[in-house]
């Protein structure tokens, strides 16, 4: 919708650092435009007071002056011609978009157990026998019940697991059930659901 007189932002020019407003873009846009180099850069250290009192929660960095100049850099597009207070090489990876993170595409054999469970069974199977060992079989154990438990599996069987660590350490973990002693370990509660209480 266009009426006569009124300008909305939606139609001006995109905002380099939209954080300090349109003005003061303007001002370094005038700033541009002044004919001696002594004239812009008096320009430029009014308008960096002006940044860093429009945006004062930039002091909390020790780094803060540099950073304002930084931004009065890329505002004017580089095309301000004035000596520079401080080296601006790093500007411009101030807008640089974060390299995606590579995520692991390996497949977990069981994915109620989880990544580090798997990782555990590994590490258990090249052990040497020994307190060592036995503390990571009772750790992992205990875990494998916990992480049963949490995933709803109907079943928190002591059976189960010993059997499943058999099977994932193709044998080399062998745990006498008649001697091994799990944590106690409660089945994990759903939130309750208050009653909304009738007003009489």
């Amino acid at each position: 919708m266009n009426i006569k007189g009124l300008d909305y932002n939606t139609q001006r020019e995109t905002l380099v650092m939209p954080e300090y407003g349109r003005e003061i873009h303007k001002m370094v846009a005038h700033a541009i435009q002044l004919p001696t180099k002594e004239e812009r850069m008096r320009c430029a250290q009014t308008i960096i007071k002006q940044m860093e009192n429009k945006v004062p929660q930039i002091r909390e960095n020790a780094d803060y002056k540099q950073t304002l100049w930084d931004h009065l850099y890329l505002m004017s597009d580089k095309k301000l011609d004035i000596d520079w207070p401080y080296d601006l090489s790093n500007a411009e990876n101030m807008h640089a978009k974060p390299q995606p993170m590579q995520h692991p595409h390996t497949t977990i054999r069981l994915r109620h157990y989880g990544r580090l469970v798997e990782e555990m069974l590994n590490k258990l199977k090249e052990m040497p026998e020994g307190p060592e060992r036995d503390e990571l079989v009772r750790l992992t154990a205990n875990q494998m019940k916990l992480d049963l438990i949490q995933w709803g599996h109907g079943s928190i069987d002591d059976e189960k697991v010993i059997d499943d660590i058999a099977r994932l350490t193709d044998g080399v973990i062998q745990i006498d059930p008649r001697t091994f002693r799990f944590a106690q370990l409660t089945q994990v509660a759903e939130p309750s659901q208050k009653k909304s209480k009738k007003r009489k």
